[in-house]
């Protein structure tokens, strides 16, 4: 048997564990649930060691010499006192520090959130499209003003922008129907296809 076929039944053993949690819980996919996570996790600290442990904290600190990296490395270091039941409270200092990187960075973030829709809202109405952007951005920013109540033909106006925000909440969500569909797709082509070979 070759290590393709053998990786191949091993897969297929594993999808149909997941499988089986469709008809009810059961110790199968309880064991694929479980080796699904410690794999993960054992990748993950392997993932972190190479990438992230070695190439930012060994190598320029021990062999470039660039020893102004320990004081970052150090308030990153407080986040495992995490699991610590009487010094908890230090991980809070890189949570803040990591938070007021954040803060300081959303109004650098403003031209790629903001200011792009902005502009695609101001150019001329030369096609349908752009009249439909224009009626939607501004019939769900004015659903959003709740000074003035939704009565009237400004409550008329303002449902337009409810229905613009269901229709993207539906496509948002179909997206993620068919993406999970799209997983089914693949391990069932992998299960007919490459196990079974009823299909080339």
């Amino acid at each position: 048997m070759s290590f393709e076929t053998l990786s191949n039944l091993v897969a297929a053993f594993f999808t149909l564990c997941i499988f089986s949690f469709l008809y009810k819980d059961n110790p199968f996919y309880q064991m694929a649930e479980q080796l699904l996570v410690g794999i993960s996790v054992g990748y993950g600290i392997v993932y972190f060691y190479e990438r992230i442990f070695i190439t930012w904290f060994y190598q320029p600190i021990f062999l470039k010499h660039q020893f102004i990296l320990i004081f970052p490395a150090m308030i990153g270091a407080l986040y495992l006192f995490r699991f610590s039941r009487n010094l908890s409270w230090l991980s809070r200092y890189p949570i803040a520090f990591s938070m007021m990187g954040v803060g300081a960075a959303v109004p650098f973030s403003m031209h790629a959130g903001i200011l792009v829709q902005m502009r695609q809202a101001m150019i001329p109405l030369e096609t349908l499209n752009l009249f439909l952007i224009l009626l939607g951005t501004i019939a769900v920013l004015l659903y959003f003003y709740f000074s003035k109540a939704h009565t009237g033909l400004y409550g008329k106006f303002v449902t337009i922008g409810k229905w613009y925000m269901m229709i993207g909440f539906g496509a948002s969500f179909g997206l993620t129907v068919m993406a999970r569909l799209s997983l089914l797709i693949g391990r069932v082509q992998f299960l007919v296809g490459d196990v079974l070979k009823l299909i080339k």
